[in-house]
């Protein structure tokens, strides 16, 4: 395997529960798929929300080649193992000088899934540093179990509930995950994340997978999956193929209509 993380790199990834920089595509590759990204976050309108992109692999292929990319399935593999599921794909971009932000968060606050055999991969399709707003963690984090989380529902927040962890994070020991275009951290379920704003003149624009191994299964319901790598004997997915290629606001239109489902199944409201 061509990308495989080398043994200090999953060292780092054990003991931190991130690992930065690894290659995913080279710069063309990320130029071609940024505007992409950029045509269809313009189609999806001013007010959409990063929540709104959710599962756009599903009906976008461009997406869907890009979260089953080999340099990244590698490395995944390297932690995760030979037998690799696509579960969930997201555009995470901050508009020029933009107060959006992501507050303090551990990703499986309310996923439902059984298990932490979980990575995601964060692709920057544009450079990601500290002035535009880059994803920053607090080291050792992943060894926490799930911890309270507020909903706070503030519009600047790119997340689904603008939810924000309930303990202290200790500024000290954040660490910025600086990456050029192209390259991608690998971060744990449970890592305690978040980020700034982007008070740059250029777009902050990362497209974002969350892998799982086929055994792990999502309470209640029996999501769509991507296959990407190895086999399954679990049964708990339902296997979908790459997207046809169509027209951007059809395929947009039906991203719409999936995820009005999609999303109430995944973090339902308080009084459901």
């Amino acid at each position: 395997m061509g990308n495989q993380l080398g043994s200090e790199q999953l060292q780092r990834y054990r003991n931190e529960g991130v690992v930065f920089p690894v290659p995913a595509v080279d710069f063309d590759r990320s130029e071609l798929d940024l505007g992409r990204s950029l045509e269809f976050l313009d189609c999806l309108g001013p007010e959409a929300r990063a929540v709104d992109s959710s599962q756009l692999h599903l009906f976008l292929p461009w997406a869907f080649d890009l979260a089953v990319e080999p340099d990244v399935l590698d490395a995944v593999e390297s932690i995760l193992g030979e037998n690799l599921v696509v579960w969930a794909t997201t555009v995470f971009a901050k508009p020029p000088g933009t107060t959006a932000k992501i507050t303090w968060h551990q990703d499986a606050t309310y996923w439902g899934l059984d298990s932490t055999q979980v990575t995601t991969a964060w692709i920057a399709l544009s450079p990601s540093h500290q002035g535009n707003g880059c994803m920053r963690v607090e080291p050792g984090t992943q060894e926490l179990p799930i911890q309270p989380h507020h909903d706070t529902f503030a519009t600047d927040n790119l997340l689904s509930r603008g939810q924000e962890i309930q303990v202290e994070v200790d500024e000290n020991a954040v660490v910025d995950v600086v990456l050029e275009a192209g390259e991608m951290s690998l971060h744990h379920v449970n890592l305690v994340h978040g980020s700034n704003p982007n008070f740059s003149e250029g777009w902050r624009v990362g497209f974002v997978v969350r892998y799982v191994t086929p055994e792990v299964r999502q309470v209640g319901q029996t999501p769509r999956g991507v296959l990407a790598r190895g086999r399954d004997d679990f049964g708990h997915f339902e296997w979908v193929d790459r997207p046809d290629e169509r027209p951007l606001t059809e395929a947009v239109a039906a991203l719409r209509e999936f995820n009005r489902n999609f999303l109430a199944a995944l973090m339902p409201s308080d009084d459901e």
